[in-house]
């Protein structure tokens, strides 16, 4: 096919202005979060800087009054403008539902190979939670602890040794739960293999059958075990003779409010108002289910961990790839199933029904404003972590990924950065490669479009 019929433009959709103040999240914000900070101050508490600039930025993403861009035709002369954007990560849905756009395309079409994934989801006891929630650099910790076992059990399954076989794994930390509760937990796309050198110095790959539960069961085991044994290491766990517990108290107090926020969130509780303490208020619309264990679920449970691994694409579903992997990095907040009733109260759908039937859970403002404090990251803490063979460092990155990029690539070719900017730009219009890009650049901004009410 000629690089002319591939540009062949497709068609358009009419160019649609987000407007965030008409939405019911902006103005739940904009009225409550004042008297929620006022509140707070009254009893000597504050937030950190870091989540009163969320919602500062929340306040000022996409409102032409605060910054705009404007982008002029080069061919009709048409005009338009484009409001600046927060580029939050914590609760906004327009910078989230793009941010899951680009992240999907950039990992379908740079990362992961032509090869079959699995996903595995590990998700912690509410204690660790908001451990790895208070302290980040604990979390990079813990998901070292993860990756070598799961890998080490899949270079073993292939029949090799870490010294002759590499795999390899693209994490995505979820900090939210379905209720816009804190639920810090691991997405890991992981090869459902492991890649081999040849006789011919030819990098192989060979797949592993899928994991069984009594091998989950395994894995869990020595996942609890072995987090536990680090914590306990680093005096974080406390054990006597019946019990074992987390030094939570160990945690500096310097976020405090930001901490109680957190606490409750996790543990499904009121944050704010004369409830604070309770239960959240749920709605049961359906009967609760009785599911039993099936095999194919491939789920293990042991000590408030939790292990799924049932999830996988095979190598020529590459759009099946890429809607887990905008499935797992989508924004916290979704507007469509954000609504208020007719007594002021916020009422959230859940996205996937509870087991006891709870369709819906009720908020009060204050508390709403809560829940969204508590799912705010810290700064400079990366959600996204590249494991094995796809971390930037590993010499195998550049002949298995399909960017080519990493350790051991040719570098460019002398001369082209004397080019011009309009040979430059030229040039990538002109190459497979620019058309690609261009591609999913369209693709990116398309799919947040539709994505930014998913």
């Amino acid at each position: 096919m000629s690089l002319a019929r591939m540009a062949a433009p497709a068609p358009a959709l009419p160019y649609e202005r987000h407007q965030p103040e008409q939405t019911i999240l902006y103005q739940l914000i904009e009225t409550h979060y004042p008297t929620f900070r006022a509140q707070l101050e009254a009893e000597g508490k504050k937030l950190p800087a870091f989540v009163q600039q969320e919602f500062d930025d929340f306040l000022k993403c996409g409102r032409l009054d605060y910054g705009f861009l404007r982008v002029c035709c080069e061919d009709c002369k048409h005009e338009r403008l484009v409001a600046f954007s927060c580029k939050r990560r914590g609760f906004c849905p327009s910078c989230g539902a793009r941010r899951m756009a680009e992240s999907a395309a950039l990992l379908v079409d740079e990362v992961l190979p032509k090869e079959p994934v699995r996903q595995w989801v590990l998700s912690f006891p509410y204690e660790l939670r908001f451990l790895l929630a208070q302290q980040p650099a604990m979390m990079g910790k813990v998901l070292e602890i993860v990756y070598r076992t799961l890998a080490t059990h899949l270079v073993k399954k292939a029949g090799f040794n870490k010294r002759t076989a590499h795999t390899g794994a693209v994490t995505l930390i979820q900090r939210f739960g379905s209720a816009l509760n804190l639920n810090i937990h691991f997405h890991m796309l992981f090869l459902d293999g492991v890649y081999a050198e040849d006789k011919y110095d030819v990098m192989r790959f060979h797949r592993v059958k899928a994991p069984t539960i009594e091998e989950l069961n395994t894995l869990v085991h020595q996942i609890s075990h072995r987090v536990s044994r680090f914590l306990e290491k680093r005096g974080w766990l406390q054990r006597d003779d019946e019990n074992t517990y987390l030094l939570l108290d160990a945690i500096d107090q310097e976020d405090d409010a930001l901490g109680q926020l957190q606490g409750h969130s996790i543990t499904y509780r009121i944050a704010m108002g004369p409830q604070k303490g309770r239960k959240v208020f749920t709605l049961q619309s359906l009967p609760p289910r009785l599911d039993t264990p099936r095999e194919s679920d491939r789920v293990a449970k042991q000590a408030g961990f939790s292990l799924h691994a049932g999830v996988m694409a095979e190598p020529h579903q590459r759009d099946v790839l890429e809607r887990l992997c905008r499935y797992i990095s989508r924004p916290a907040v979704s507007e469509k199933r954000l609504a208020l009733t007719n007594n002021g109260k916020v009422r959230y759908e859940l996205k996937t029904p509870y087991r006891d039937g709870t369709t819906h859970v009720f908020f009060d403002p204050l508390d709403f404003i809560a829940r969204l404090a508590a799912l705010v990251p810290k700064p400079r803490v990366n959600l996204t972590r590249f494991h094995g063979i796809f971390a930037p460092n590993s010499k195998h990155r550049a002949l298995v990924t399909p960017a080519k990029r990493g350790k051991g690539r040719k570098p460019a070719e002398q001369g082209c950065s004397e080019k011009t900017v309009a040979e430059r730009r030229k040039a990538m219009t002109c190459t497979l490669k620019g058309h690609r890009e261009m591609q999913r650049l369209k693709r990116v901004f398309t799919k947040s479009r539709r994505s930014r009410r998913h």
